[in-house]
């Protein structure tokens, strides 16, 4: 017999999840690493501080995700806005456990400040749910396009040979358009120039802040 899950136990649920995703080990993948077999390269210290930073930084755009896509769920009006959720955050998982297996190659730790992340994400997410559907996709799509333009920067800054963080990183992209044109054929609407450059500002302070702690 199913269970009938009451408004606390989902409350509770989101907890836990808000914890696990943002303070414990990143979720099994459900897809290999891209990184695969390729062999890592020799990196001095500086370039692998630099990188490890780089990592930081997706590692915690990726705990935003969840907690943008949980809250937009939980708010969500109509079952398939609910599942396209899901779906996108299913591939995000795999970016999280990827991010957080590169950093462990690096020595490196994921930022501190996740808990703080996934917070204010699932508030901003949940708030999106609320306006309307269409509002939500629009918000994901938006995000989606600036993940992809920062990974590309990314790409751009990483050290000369190092193809493990690269196929990474070229996965990701590759994913973040899909969810993009997933949004759009969704009925994304397009979001304000003003809220879209509110989202650039809010994002470029966590990747001030990711890089370092």
């Amino acid at each position: 017999m199913d269970r009938h899950y009451t408004k606390l136990d989902q409350i509770i649920a989101s907890m836990d999840e808000a914890l696990r995703i943002s303070t414990g080990d990143a979720p099994a993948p459900s897809r290999e690493n891209p990184a695969g077999d390729i062999p890592p390269v020799d990196l001095n210290d500086e370039e692998r501080r630099h990188v490890a930073g780089l990592m930081r930084i997706n590692h915690s755009g990726e705990v935003c995700a969840q907690a943008l896509y949980a809250g937009q769920a939980a708010t969500a009006r109509y079952d398939e806005t609910r599942e396209a959720m899901q779906q996108a955050a299913d591939d995000e998982i795999d970016h999280l456990a990827w991010c957080s297996e590169r950093l462990k190659e690096l020595d490196s730790e994921p930022s501190i400040l996740n808990p703080l992340w996934y917070a204010g994400s699932f508030a901003i997410g949940a708030l999106a749910g609320i306006v309307g559907d269409a509002w939500s996709l629009g918000f994901v799509k938006e995000t989606e396009n600036q993940v992809e333009a920062h990974l590309e920067d990314h790409l751009e800054r990483l050290p000369e040979g190092d193809e493990r963080s690269q196929a990474i990183l070229d996965q990701m992209k590759t994913d973040e358009a899909r969810h993009a044109e997933m949004a759009e054929d969704a009925g994304a609407k397009d979001l304000p120039k003003p809220i879209q450059s509110a989202m650039a500002f809010t994002a470029g302070i966590m990747k001030t802040l990711a890089y370092r702690i």
